[in-house]
């Protein structure tokens, strides 16, 4: 079985044996860098922080998707959520279009509603699901029901790019102008951003942080922790964690361009699995 994501997973490698990413693009007027393994997110937030242009993102095409999917008969393929992106559909024609030729593929396409640290919550399961050697229609129903049970939220300490691209208001946005001052806040069930808070401070976002995962029902399971340039951070969220819950699985991993992109520098994500159904 193959399982493919777009470059939103913050992901490069999977523990199984056939596992592939489809690079999302960042854009300005005069540049753009390439979500692949090449990529120095460092260069690219530098220059990002001096450009004073628009930038912008653009999803993978169904071509990209496709290329992925060649050669193969089971396929997993997940998505950022299509609330934010297109990517989701331009996998979606892509299947259609290799089942044309190929019509014994078996091709589940899934919407993350979420991104980075939930992906990886998502596809460690999947892996996992993959090596017990399920078959392609349990181990689909597996996954979509783990997706239900699983949260993501946020500290952001900038919503400029989020903002430019009509992901989050700009007058949201634009209040977030005071130094060492983050947004928290999560993504819905739909899939968007939802701001809902803000915390003065890296200790006061990661007891916001913690507090809004046990009121989701969290109870010391998987975590995933990814971070923009903010390792001390993102320890002190999973030693803070462990305080209350010792036997939790913490997974701690800088994000990629996409995510860096969005998340900006110091930003921090985290998802959880959760006992609500």
């Amino acid at each position: 079985m193959r399982i493919i994501a777009d470059s939103s997973c913050d992901l490069y490698t999977l523990d199984t044996p056939d596992f592939r990413t489809v690079p999302l693009t960042i854009y300005t007027d005069e540049k753009s860098f390439t979500d692949d393994d090449s990529l120095n997110i460092k260069d690219m937030l530098d220059y990002l922080a001096s450009w004073k242009g628009r930038s912008y993102t653009s999803c993978p095409s169904a071509d990209a998707w496709l290329s992925a999917f060649e050669g193969a008969d089971e396929i997993f393929a997940v998505t950022v959520t299509s609330s934010l992106s297109g990517s989701y559909n331009s996998a979606v024609l892509a299947a259609d279009l290799y089942r044309e030729e190929h019509p014994d593929v078996k091709i589940s396409v899934i919407d993350s509603l979420s991104t980075g640290a939930e992906e990886i919550l998502l596809l460690n399961k999947l892996a996992e699901l993959v090596r017990a050697g399920g078959t392609f229609e349990s181990i689909d129903a597996e996954i979509r029901a783990y997706l239900k049970r699983s949260r993501l939220f946020f500290s952001f300490f900038s919503l400029h790019n989020l903002g430019q691209n009509g992901r989050v208001s700009k007058v949201a946005a634009a209040a977030l102008s005071v130094l060492n001052i983050s947004v928290t806040g999560t993504a819905s069930e739909e899939g968007k951003i939802s701001v809902t808070g803000k915390a003065k401070g890296e200790r006061k976002s990661i007891r916001t942080l913690i507090n809004y995962m046990v009121q989701a029902g969290y109870n010391g399971g998987r975590a995933v922790i990814t971070h923009v340039e903010n390792e001390s951070m993102a320890d002190m969220l999973k030693q803070e964690i462990l305080k209350t819950y010792p036997w939790a699985d913490i997974l701690i991993r800088p994000a990629r361009g996409l995510c860096s992109y969005y998340m900006e520098r110091r930003g921090i994500v985290i998802s959880c699995e959760t006992q609500a159904a």
